[in-house]
C-alpha cells in the first residue's frame, strides 16, 4: 500500500508561485510514475503533469506547459510541482498520483492512476 501526501498549498497573488510536495510512503514510488491533477469547485478532476518513474521523462497539460515543472526525487520518496506565474484560473485543490503504467497514460480519460493523495488547495487571488 502507498500513502500520497502533499503540501505546500496556500494563497497567492497572481503572478507569484508555489511549490508543492507529495511525499510518498511505501518502496513502489521509484517504480511508478508520478502525476499531479487538479480540481476545481464545480468541475472535474483534470491532468496537469507527470513524470516517468526515473524522472526522465515528463508530460504537461496545455495549461500548464511553460509554467509548471514537474519533477521528482526517488531518494527522498518525495515529488514535486514547481508552478510560476500564477493565475486565477489555476485555483483548485492539487492531488499527487502514483500508477503503474506508463506516465504518458496518467494523461488519458480516464487516467490510469493507482493510488490518490487527499490533496492540498491552491488559490490565486487577482
Amino acid at each position: 500500500q502507498v500513502r500520497l501526501i502533499e503540501s505546500g498549498g496556500g494563497l497567492v497573488q497572481a503572478g507569484g508561485s508555489l511549490r508543492l510536495s507529495c511525499a510518498a510512503s511505501g518502496r513502489t514510488f521509484s517504480s511508478g510514475a508520478m502525476g499531479w491533477f487538479r480540481q476545481a469547485p464545480g468541475k472535474e478532476r483534470e491532468f496537469v503533469a507527470a513524470v516517468s518513474s526515473s524522472g526522465t521523462n515528463t508530460y504537461y497539460s496545455d495549461s500548464a506547459k511553460g509554467r509548471f515543472t514537474i519533477s521528482r526525487d526517488n531518494g527522498e520518496n518525495t515529488g514535486y510541482l514547481q508552478m510560476n506565474s500564477l493565475k486565477p484560473d489555476d485555483t483548485a485543490v492539487y492531488y499527487c498520483a502514483l500508477a503503474r503504467s506508463s506516465f504518458f497514460m496518467m494523461s488519458v480519460r480516464p487516467p490510469q492512476v493507482d493510488y490518490w493523495g487527499r490533496g492540498t488547495q491552491v488559490t490565486v487571488s487577482s
